[in-house]
Formats: structure tokens, C-alpha cells, sequence
């Protein structure tokens, strides 16, 4: 892959409205799925940095069902693009856009997986065991204030979710980061509700085997892009996928961990991948 710099962010930096940013300049080519559940405004850097090469759409989930969220991203891409789009999700992210690339084939030219969620019921004890022992590595107050954060979520008396819920991802990010940057996050719209709703929902799903099964409807070209130490176990993703999908390209990112733009040794080709595969749309 040849280097790039990254060009600045296009004119339009970061237009929001209630469930939607727009980055760079018509037409939107690029959809942006943020996962959480409910972590809304975590693609902005990742917006931002492509924003210069094509415009940039970048949804923000605000219903509590997939259906909903399924719906929500279909009106956004039906008022704003004219064209089927490039729809990169990231982690729970990816795991929607996979379902709104089966259900909406038509309006999707590629689809890019980027940190997915597991797939497969069977592949979650790996991803456990895989955090409990990164967790014996986090210094001890933050190994508490995990526990803590867990308690307190689970708490149906507690009345400040969405603060604790950001606090509690961004100690999740340490477990399931390699070699992390350590860049602010904007919180401010992360929704502890959504989370909650969507998450037992969706593993439902992937418990009975829906889930996968909806890969079968995918026409589009599909590209994965994983990290060799995300707590997700990328064999585990690729495996899944082999049984539904007849063709994908399967990136794996040495030394990266579940959010490769935030990871010091694979932040470059992380972008040189997803500009290569956006390049052709243009």
C-alpha cells in the first residue's frame, strides 16, 4: 500500500442535525456506523479524516430496537444520498450495517466491517477470557472502578446511566485496546438505554443463529478489517463469515485492538485500507 497523508476535512465540518453528521462535500458517497450500542459520535475522527477525500455521511442511532435502527438508517441515506453507498459500521456498527446490507441490498455498493462484533454465540467465551486476563493487567483503581461501574449499572435505581455507561466504555477500550492513543472522546450523546435494549436484542439473535444467517442475502462486495488483538477473536469472525458469504477480503491489522484509528501501530494502515477501498467509488 502506498503512504498517504490525510487531507484535511472538507467544507462542511461536521453539519449536525438530530441524528445525523455530515462531513465534506456532496454527493455522500461513505456512510459511518458507530457502535455501542448507543455510543453516537464515536466515528467523528474517522469522519473527519476521510471527509477530504469524499463526503461523508455519519448516522447517529437514536431508537432502542434494531428494526428501528434499521429503519432510522434507511431514511437517512434515502434523504441525503441518491446512489447505493460505501456503509462502514464499527463494532456493534458493523454488526448493523451487516443486517441493513442484507435487508437493503439495494443500497449498498460495499460493505465494510471494521472490529465486528462476534457473530457466532460460540465465540464469546474467547472474547471473555480474552478481557479477564487484560483485566488482571489494569492498575488496581481501575480494576475497581470496572466492578464498580458494573454494579452500578446494573443498579435500576440509578438515575445517571449515560455518565457511568461512558465511563465504563472507556475502561472496556483499555481491555480491548494493543497500544492505544489516548484522544478525548466526545460522550456526550452516548445512551446507556440504547445499549442496554439493543445489546439483549441482538444476542438474541445471534444466540438462535438469525443473525448469521442474514449474511445470505448480502450483494454487495464486503471487505473486514480486524485486529489481531481485539478481544473479538478475528479467526472466530472470519470463520462466520465463510459459512454465509461466498467471497469477502479479510484485513487483519497486526498489533491493533478493537478500534484501530485509536492504535499507535496500525492507525496508518488502517487508513491506507479504507481509503484504497473508497477510492474506487469516486
Amino acid at each position: 500500500m502506498t503512504q498517504r497523508n490525510h487531507p484535511e476535512q472538507g467544507d462542511d465540518k461536521g453539519d449536525v442535525r438530530m441524528n445525523l453528521r455530515t462531513y465534506g462535500k456532496k454527493p455522500y458517497r461513505v456512510a459511518l456506523v458507530h457502535g455501542g450500542p448507543g455510543a453516537a459520535g464515536s466515528m467523528k475522527p474517522v469522519c473527519e479524516a476521510l471527509a477530504g477525500y469524499v463526503g461523508v455521511l455519519e448516522p447517529l442511532q437514536t431508537k432502542n430496537t434494531i428494526e428501528g435502527q434499521l429503519l432510522e438508517l434507511k431514511s437517512v441515506l434515502e434523504a441525503h444520498t441518491s446512489e447505493p453507498v460505501v456503509l462502514m459500521g464499527h463494532s456493534w456498527g458493523a454488526m448493523l450495517s451487516y443486517m441493513f446490507a442484507a435487508t437493503y441490498p439495494q443500497m449498498v455498493k460495499k460493505l465494510i466491517m471494521v472490529a465486528s462484533g462476534n457473530l457466532e454465540h460460540r465465540y464469546v467465551e474467547a472474547m471473555n477470557k480474552r478481557r479477564a486476563e487484560k483485566s488482571k493487567q489494569l492498575p488496581a483503581g481501575d480494576a475497581q472502578a470496572l466492578h464498580d461501574l458494573q454494579a452500578a449499572l446494573s443498579n435500576p435505581n440509578e438515575n445517571d446511566k449515560h455518565t457511568l455507561f461512558a465511563a465504563y466504555g472507556a475502561l472496556m477500550d483499555q481491555l480491548d485496546s494493543y497500544d492505544p492513543i489516548h484522544s478525548p472522546t466526545d460522550t456526550s450523546r452516548y445512551d446507556y438505554d440504547i445499549f442496554r435494549t439493543i445489546w439483549s436484542e441482538a444476542s438474541m439473535l445471534r444466540n438462535s443463529g438469525e443473525l448469521l444467517a442474514m449474511g445470505k442475502h448480502i450483494t454487495c462486495k464486503v471487505v473486514v478489517i480486524h485486529g489481531t488483538h481485539d478481544a473479538h477473536p478475528a479467526h472466530g469472525i472470519e470463520a462466520s463469515l465463510r459459512r454465509v458469504l461466498e467471497d469477502f477480503t479479510f484485513v487483519l491489522l497486526e498489533k491493533c485492538g478493537h478500534t484501530p484509528w485509536l492504535e499507535k501501530q496500525a492507525k496508518e494502515t488502517f487508513y491506507e485500507v479504507m481509503i484504497e477501498e473508497i477510492e474506487d467509488i469516486r
